[in-house]
């Protein structure tokens, strides 16, 4: 939020008591009530940026007719990666604004593992201007783990300087949950620094002593629970739950069910992993909200978890509502169960209209540095050779979920080296390590990508964000990890040899430096050549991405080779 404007205070106060005038009013609606759960005939009026008063409007310039309309808070994320849109700052607001997000709680650690400090800067230069709060948390783990190799590390002293910045609230998500319960001392250390903020917790599957453990931390909140129980052993603990729906994270059909009359003040939504083209064809937190009510949960209280929720689990002051006091980032929505949004509100100004922005955006473009981020060793078919002592488990992939299984094989061997079994359905699966030309590969099995030809590779590789790629043949995994180091990174699809369809991500290797509407549509082409290759996933890509995360049970193949997750 911006520091105490007194001019701005005064003519408010004179508003309210009505010796001034409004700069807006909204007219013949209904005001949604996130505190009472009530929908209320009020007029709301608005003066240099928030909310004067509701019913009582005294004089005004300008008047927004909502009669059959109602007037909702804009929508909270608390818990995102900005980064995995796949598009810089103001193409990102592009693509969310319109679907009514007010404000996003980002923990910028995918740019932080590629350029570190340097890299953080420019991101937030690059959200300067934008018709939306930006909020970020301070990385707590970069790297995730010692088990993956990034392009920069940050340190308790690092962390410390993030915690200055005034959009900075709180820790970022606690990842190395092992290091968390061995007490490692560097997580002290981050601990320290950050003592008396905000932390978020990241807690996939720990449940019984080792949660106990790990909330000595003092984490308060969790967005990884894919199971009722989890959820609820998690929320009797004391954790505030943050239910995901991502693009390849889904977990409201499972923890939907224990939001009732008593938890639903502890839960909110949120998208921790959106693409553009889920964002711009789907939506945001409105989509989420959409879902949710479909489900058969109640309107208002689904408004609730994505409003009010979500901004006080943060402590964002005067958002999150329509009240006295409280800032103008307002949704005017035709169909409440629908979910469909007319006009957004920012500070009391339009931003956007029936899904689209009404407002020029700035450019905020990146700096060079964060275009030339590829820095691979040398690299040949022998960097995808598996020995057959070392091929003795897969990862095992499910559509819509991060958390991987493991499961023991028998892998096929032809001249003493492993091949794949499209049969099977057991391919390769690799991490090039590619930020200090170490030259280091890790290889393993997976199943359930299910390609029955060539290869897809991706510079997006949760949270090192080396090169990941699977493939059937060595050849066309070559291929296609060569396509995305040419790229200065970037999506790749090889058949044969031959690259079928790319996407180039030159900023950090992570981010387009394209348009949003370009980009998602890149972006489906991409996923549907990995799907014209035999694969069933809904998003190839995108659950790709996550193959080498250290951090995410139970099973991951990273730079250092195939690893087992607690």
């Amino acid at each position: 939020m911006s520091g105490f404007d007194s001019f701005g205070w005064r003519m408010r106060v004179a508003a309210a008591r009505g010796t001034g005038r409004s700069s807006l009013v909204l007219a013949g609606g209904k005001i949604l009530n996130v505190f009472t759960g009530e929908l209320e005939e009020r007029t709301v009026a608005i003066t240099n940026g928030r909310i004067t008063s509701i019913g009582d409007t005294g004089g005004t310039h300008e008047v927004i007719d909502c009669r059959g309309k109602i007037i909702a808070p804009s929508f909270v994320d608390p818990h995102i990666h900005t980064e995995s849109s796949l598009v810089w700052m103001p193409e990102f607001a592009r693509a969310v604004i319109p679907h009514g997000t007010g404000a996003i709680v980002t923990d910028p650690h995918e740019i932080a593992n590629v350029a570190g400090i340097p890299g953080l800067d420019a991101m937030r230069a690059a959200t300067q201007g934008l018709p939306m709060h930006i909020h970020f948390t301070a990385p707590s783990c970069v790297p995730a783990s010692w088990q993956e190799s990034p392009g920069a590390k940050l340190d308790a002293e690092e962390i410390a300087e993030l915690l200055t910045w005034p959009e900075t609230v709180g820790l970022g998500e606690l990842m190395n949950v092992a290091g968390t319960i061995a007490s490692d001392q560097t997580i002290a250390e981050k601990l320290r620094v950050a003592w008396g903020r905000r932390k978020d917790g990241h807690a996939p599957g720990v449940t019984g002593r080792r949660l106990q453990t790990y909330l000595q931390t003092g984490v308060t909140s969790d967005h990884e629970s894919t199971t009722a129980a989890e959820a609820l052993e998690k929320l009797r603990a004391g954790l505030f739950i943050m239910i995901r729906q991502g693009t390849s994270e889904r977990n409201l059909d499972a923890l939907l069910p224990l939001v009732d009359d008593a938890t639903f003040p502890r839960f909110s939504f949120c998208s921790d992993d959106r693409d553009c083209f889920t964002l711009l064809h789907d939506g945001h937190v409105d989509a989420i909200v959409r879902d949710a009510i479909e489900r058969g949960m109640d309107p208002i209280r689904a408004y609730r978890l994505a409003t009010w929720n979500a901004a006080d689990y943060w402590r964002l002051d005067g958002i999150g509502a329509v009240a006295p006091g409280y800032e103008a980032n307002l949704n005017i929505i035709t169909d409440l169960d629908a979910v469909e949004i007319e006009q957004t509100l920012f500070q009391g100004v339009v931003v956007a209209y029936r899904g689209e922005m009404v407002i020029d955006l700035p450019a905020n473009e990146p700096p060079a540095f964060l275009l030339d981020s590829m820095n691979v060793g040398p690299l040949d078919l022998d960097a995808f050779r598996l020995d057959p002592k070392d091929a003795t488990e897969a990862v095992v992939v499910s559509d819509g979920q991060i958390v991987t299984n493991r499961q023991k094989l028998t892998a096929p061997v032809e001249d003493g080296r492993v091949v794949t079994d499209v049969d099977g359905d057991i391919l390769k699966l690799a991490c090039i390590e590619r930020h200090h030309a170490t030259g280091r590969a890790g290889v393993g099995l997976v199943r359930g990508f299910a390609l029955k030809k060539g290869a897809i590779a991706s510079s997006i590789a949760h949270d090192a964000h080396n090169i990941v790629v699977v493939g059937v043949s060595d050849e066309d995994m070559l291929a296609a990890v060569q396509r995305v180091i040419a790229m200065n990174g970037g999506l790749a699809t090889a058949v044969d040899g031959n690259i079928v369809a790319d996407l180039p991500l030159p900023i950090g290797g992570i981010i387009s430096d394209q348009p949003l509407a370009t980009v998602s549509e890149r972006l489906e082409t991409m996923e549907q050549s990995a799907n014209d290759l035999g694969c069933p996933l809904i998003s190839p890509y995108g659950l790709l991405a996550f193959m080498a995360l250290s951090v995410i049970p139970k099973a991951r193949v990273t730079d250092h080779g195939f690893i087992h997750v607690a």
